[in-house]
């Protein structure tokens, strides 16, 4: 005697939204990279490298061909130094 599909219902509803939700994150983390593939095992110096990506063009895997940098780009790292006591 075969298995009625009334009783397979929930499993493929199931599966389905498993599905969509998979497909929904992927797009999302498509889209927060800027159209690129995620990067993983990132290490400091690729932080670093991102972080003035992301200073200079605004998005964090952005790049940049202009040989002037914007405004607010003043100093060439993201630490700000204190006045010494003198």
């Amino acid at each position: 005697m075969g298995v009625p599909f009334e009783a397979l219902m929930p499993y493929a509803i199931c599966l389905a939204f498993f599905g969509v939700t998979g497909a929904g994150m992927s797009k999302i983390r498509h889209m927060q990279n800027g159209g690129k593939r995620s990067r993983h095992s990132v290490d400091q110096w690729d932080r670093q490298m991102m972080d003035r990506d992301r200073r200079l063009t605004g998005y964090l895997r952005g790049q940049t061909d202009r040989p002037i940098a914007p405004a607010g780009f003043e100093f060439s790292n993201g630490w700000r130094v204190e006045k010494g006591i003198i």
